[in-house]
């Protein structure tokens, strides 16, 4: 016997097939073995649609409308207390056993707060209608206080900034990395499934770098092969008040270097020429200079595969000596959301 498929009905001829078979079989007493041979359906289709007559009557046979339900099984307040979790924590905060908010950590959040159970696919639709999209996390150290960032963006940077606009002096926000020969940045076309290889050498060599940007586009920036010292720093603020015609406010973090005995000894002998002031600890998402720092590893070490010493300390200088000409480039370090406040 050949069984129809009556998924492929329409819903109309779906509910006329279920209602004749029912009174074929409940009316005029066909077996369901001999009504499963004249209308093409599985017996064990047939039982069930008798089954459910018997028990909640003809309504049970009419048609349902098919598909997606067209609104959310999340009440309101449902879907907006999953958002401010999602937004607010991490799921491992929430007792979830995930690092990151994935579509199986949503479905995880869902079932633990209100006992709803949905597919990945279910959570991938919440996560685009809520206008979350998956992107790549900033890291954010344990030991910030929130507090002192709080204090930083609503009261002690505007006071910097308006005794900086008093005193006719331009802000600088400085930071200073190392670099690595061994650094890989980007991607590169290649036959799938067989990763794409990139010679390069297979010494291990380095160099540092010490820069300070403006919200106007200025950039200052020294590149040099030794240890970040106190020495090297007071090099690079003497540079800087000689480069800049207006008295410098320079905003760098908490490195123990920024606060040697002999960095603060020269910054008391030339107060009337600069000035430094620190970020809250352990908060590098405040410091546009970060971005030059990424664009950097990026774009000058990541992508250019130096030979030696010597050909890397070439191309980062000529990558920020590049980067100098172009203040619309270093504006844009501003525009981040983080550091947005600085612009």
């Amino acid at each position: 016997m050949k069984t129809k498929d009556a998924r492929s009905l329409s819903p109309d001829a779906q509910e006329d097939l279920r209602r004749r078979v029912v009174k074929a079989v409940v009316e005029y007493g066909m077996r369901q073995t001999q009504a499963a041979e004249v209308f093409g359906v599985a017996r064990p289709t047939i039982n069930r649609w008798v089954g459910d007559y018997r028990a909640r009557g003809a309504s049970a046979l009419a048609s349902r409308k098919r598909g997606r339900p067209k609104r959310s099984r999340l009440v309101g307040h449902q879907a907006a207390l999953a958002v401010r979790l999602i937004e607010g924590r991490c799921p491992d905060q929430l007792k979830l056993p995930f690092a990151l908010w994935t579509r199986e950590a949503v479905v995880g959040l869902l079932e633990q707060r209100f006992g709803l159970s949905v597919s990945v696919w279910t959570a991938g639709r919440y996560l685009s209608r809520w206008g979350l999209t998956p992107q790549k996390p900033l890291r954010r150290a344990y030991e910030q206080d929130p507090a002192a960032t709080g204090r930083w963006l609503a009261e002690e940077y505007p006071a910097i900034r308006s005794e900086a606009k008093a005193n006719g002096a331009e802000i600088h926000w400085g930071d200073e990395m190392g670099l690595r020969s061994d650094c890989q940045a980007g991607r590169s076309y290649g036959r799938k499934g067989k990763t794409p290889v990139v010679p390069g050498t297979g010494q291990r060599f380095g160099c540092n770098m010490i820069s300070s940007i403006t919200n106007r586009g200025t950039l200052r920036f020294m590149v040099f092969d030794k240890r970040f010292t106190a020495s090297v720093f007071i090099d690079f603020l003497t540079r800087l008040v000689r480069q800049t015609d207006r008295k410098v406010y320079l905003i760098v973090d908490g490195h123990p270097v920024h606060r040697a005995a002999n960095v603060k000894r020269w910054l008391a002998a030339h107060a009337d020429a600069i000035r430094l002031f620190h970020l809250p600890g352990y908060s590098p998402e405040l410091n546009p200079d970060e971005y030059l720092n990424n664009d950097v590893k990026a774009n000058s070490v990541g992508r250019r595969r130096a030979k030696d010493k010597q050909e890397l300390l070439a191309n980062v200088r000529g990558y920020l000596r590049s980067t100098q000409k172009m203040p619309e480039v270093v504006r844009g370090f501003f525009r981040a959301e983080p550091v947005r406040y600085a612009a």
